[in-house]
């Protein structure tokens, strides 16, 4: 549709309640007197404050493990951990949002970490909450408010915000891996972050080894006779490989699994069943051997890595080929389908989301793609 003055519209924007004012000299007089005092007409920018659907200012993006290993490996050699606090390889989204606000996409932050054997992190603690996936190595932990948990590949770890945390690789293991996700641009944009240094570099583990995850990891067998978890966030602390993994093959056995997602698990606290951390969530899914998705979007932000297996990604209508450890993002309301090129074995995603978020406030929506049969033309 094309306005009187030539402009093109949205018809959309022709309807009754949408911002269609032409302007005239006594109105940019008007909006120059209001900008003298700090004011401006709403009617001016109505329709891209308040659009007809949610628009991303995020692109997905992909980094390539290969590549960003290459990074992390070059960081160990140039830079020492207790001198740069945390030794991580920030993951920037290839916009000037992911730019300006350090964000990986929307809400979310990530980086890559690598610790040499004997290497820690100096303890810590910030309002913004964390979680980690390994990647490789052996050897790894870390000590969660004087709990002392270790980790190995694709485990999936919880840090929650507040908590003070260090982390390291005991001296006869290898050079560990493993990815970062926080929330950090959503408490910097709340104006709520913050950041203290604990009074020595590592903290003494006040509980047995990986008592948290022993204690409470029985799947749907809850623990009797010991203090309540009164905390908000899982008492688990950490998700093992191993087991996410056999559910995963245990789910098959029994469901067709997603159209979109293939079988997919939620990392979840067992003492709610709701996510495991308040502000990000996270999931573990399988693609059957050739399985081909169909597409959907939804409102908020997710972030995979390839747990394993290889295959791609059409987001937004772009093919994004990926293997092992490859990292790509999917920001809120763009259209996305997954396939496992190998016909004979699975591929594993690990994400990670805002989810939380979005459930919190009431406005997470999923929409499925109808045309062409489910599938993005690409």
């Amino acid at each position: 549709m094309m306005a009187g003055d030539g402009t093109i519209i949205d018809p959309r924007d022709a309807v009754l309640g949408r911002a269609r004012v032409t302007d005239t000299p006594e109105l940019e007089a008007f909006y120059q007197d209001l900008a003298a005092h700090n004011a401006g007409a709403f009617w001016k920018r109505a329709n891209a404050i308040e659009p007809w659907e949610p628009e991303t200012r995020y692109r997905p993006t992909l980094w390539r493990y290969a590549d960003m290993r290459a990074m992390c490996m070059r960081a160990l050699d140039l830079v020492k951990p207790e001198e740069a606090g945390r030794r991580v390889v920030t993951l920037l989204n290839d916009s000037d949002a992911g730019r300006e606000n350090v964000a990986v996409c929307g809400w979310l932050f990530s980086g890559m970490q690598a610790m040499r054997p004997g290497e820690i992190t100096p303890a810590h603690k910030h309002t913004a909450s964390a979680h980690r996936f390994i990647m490789e190595g052996k050897g790894a932990y870390t000590v969660v408010d004087g709990h002392h948990i270790t980790l190995g590949a694709n485990d999936y770890v919880l840090t929650p915000g507040g908590c003070w945390h260090d982390h390291g690789v005991v001296a006869d293991g290898d050079v560990s891996i493993w990815q970062d996700g926080l929330d950090i641009p959503l408490m910097n944009s709340l104006e709520t972050n913050f950041y203290a240094v604990y009074d020595q570099p590592t903290q003494t583990a006040a509980f047995p080894t990986d008592d948290l995850p022993r204690t409470f990891g029985g799947a749907a067998l809850r623990p009797e006779g010991i203090a309540a978890w009164e905390k908000p966030y899982s008492p688990v602390m950490v998700y093992r490989w191993d087991a996410t993994r056999d559910a995963l093959w245990n789910l098959a056995k029994v469901s067709d699994g997603s159209p979109f997602d293939g079988h997919m698990l939620r990392y979840s606290n067992p003492l709610t069943g709701g996510w495991a951390l308040q502000t990000m969530g996270a999931h573990m899914q399988m693609l059957k051997g050739g399985f081909r998705g169909k597409a959907h979007r939804h409102t908020g932000n997710v972030v995979y890595n390839v747990a394993g297996g290889r295959g791609y990604s059409i987001i937004g209508g772009a093919r994004f080929d990926w293997e092992t450890h490859d990292i790509f993002c999917v920001p809120a309301w763009v259209w996305h389908e997954h396939v496992n090129l190998d016909p004979d074995d699975e591929a594993f995603l690990f994400s990670f989301n805002d989810f939380p978020v979005m459930e919190a406030l009431g406005v997470r929506i999923e929409e499925a793609y109808s045309d062409h049969g489910g599938h993005q033309p690409a």
